[in-house]
């Protein structure tokens, strides 16, 4: 992609916030770890799925855990890109592994926002009339790094090198850089299995342009590319485990994951609403509602149909999904386009009404990242 499109200059506001909001966070759980006991480099890189990343990198693929109830463990159901890169680090710098995914988080944070910027920018100038782009952009990544769960952006986890990679593919996308975009897209699919998104995203843009009559060899190659990286690893583990097609979902389904349309989710709220939980039960339905109101907020506001292709996707793979229900908010993290529609509702505001509202919100969320690690864990 050339220089000119990176817009690093515009997009440094941007990232500046970021690394503000997720310092606060870090310097909050810091405290919290300091009266509680706790470390917060183990909390953020040596627990729950940073410890099956590092062990990845560290020594393969084949570890499994067998539980008493039959179902097993297996780090296969791990996709290879966060500790390849864990590995590449250790390497280079000499840290552990979980260190190393610190190292790598970090990074992929700012490449993040940046990448989240620049859709944002493009979007709510193009998209939203009255909105400032620059100012949306900013504010955009503002509210992606305060979210309830942000504190995962600077774990040892895949997320934000996930969401760094979908925003740069979509934004290759809006460009026009379909090569770049087949690549990330390959890419996004080699780090997490809801890498599906960004393929689709790179699919529904390139159907597009061909009903345009935009006919060009880079959108189908860029096309036949978004897939291979998901689909390399998928077979792989297939052929390993003697599976077949079917093997990595023999995989999840050890873990107790699968697609049920939603139904164990459903069972699991209600369950909360007829329960002395009843309070929590309620939480999770506004939760949803509310996720619910912001997509149908984005197509109302017309954004881009690979971006609603690859938020509809994200949010419909992460509520449909059986498994652990706690980590439904963090799989909604890499939905960022949600977050564009109040990022350009906040364009409009006073500078000053705009920093006392996101201050507020990075505050609560530093303060819940800060609990949530130290309590009802994993995320």
């Amino acid at each position: 992609m050339p220089v000119k499109d990176l817009g690093f200059r515009r997009a440094a506001p941007a990232l500046a916030v970021f690394a503000a909001v997720r310092l606060l966070g870090l310097t909050v759980l810091a405290g919290w770890g300091a009266v509680a006991g706790s470390s917060p480099h183990t909390l953020l890189s040596a627990r729950w799925d940073s410890l099956w990343y590092a062990r990845i990198a560290a020594e393969g693929y084949g570890y499994e855990v067998a539980l008493p109830n039959g179902d097993v463990h297996s780090n296969l159901a791990f996709f290879p890109l966060l500790p390849w890169l864990e590995r590449l680090v250790a390497a280079v710098t000499g840290l552990s592994h979980g260190s190393a995914g610190l190292v790598v988080s970090a990074l992929a944070g700012l490449a993040a926002a940046w990448g989240i910027f620049l859709v944002a920018e493009s979007v709510c100038a193009q998209a939203l009339p009255g909105a400032d782009g620059r100012r949306a952009g900013v504010l955009a990544v503002a509210l992606w790094a305060a979210l309830p769960v942000g504190i995962v952006q600077s774990m040892a986890y895949s997320e934000a090198l996930f969401t760094a990679l979908a925003a740069w593919a979509l934004y290759a996308v809006l460009r026009g850089r379909w090569l770049t975009a087949g690549l990330l897209a390959a890419g996004a699919g080699l780090t997490r299995p809801v890498g599906a998104a960004v393929v689709a995203a790179v699919w529904v843009a390139a159907a597009l342009a061909r009903g345009r009559g935009e006919h060009s060899w880079r959108t189908a190659a860029g096309a036949l590319l978004a897939p291979l990286g998901a689909a390399a690893y998928v077979l792989w583990v297939g052929a390993r485990t003697g599976g077949g097609l079917l093997g990595y979902l023999d995989v999840q389904a050890g873990w107790g994951n699968g697609f049920d349309g939603g139904w164990a989710f459903a069972r699991f709220v209600g369950a909360r609403l007829a329960s002395p939980a009843f309070a929590a039960g309620l939480g999770l339905v506004a939760g949803v509602v509310c996720v619910l109101w912001l997509y149908v907020r984005c197509v109302r506001q017309r954004q881009p149909v690979p971006l609603l292709v690859y938020a509809g996707i994200v949010v419909a793979l992460a509520l449909c999904a059986s498994g652990y229900f706690g980590s439904k908010p963090r799989l909604l993290l890499p939905a960022f386009p949600l977050l564009l529609p109040l990022a350009a509702a906040m364009a409009r505001w006073r500078t000053g009404r705009a920093a006392v509202v996101l201050g507020a919100v990075a505050a609560a969320s530093a303060a819940y990242g800060g609990f949530w690690l130290n309590g009802s864990g994993p995320p």
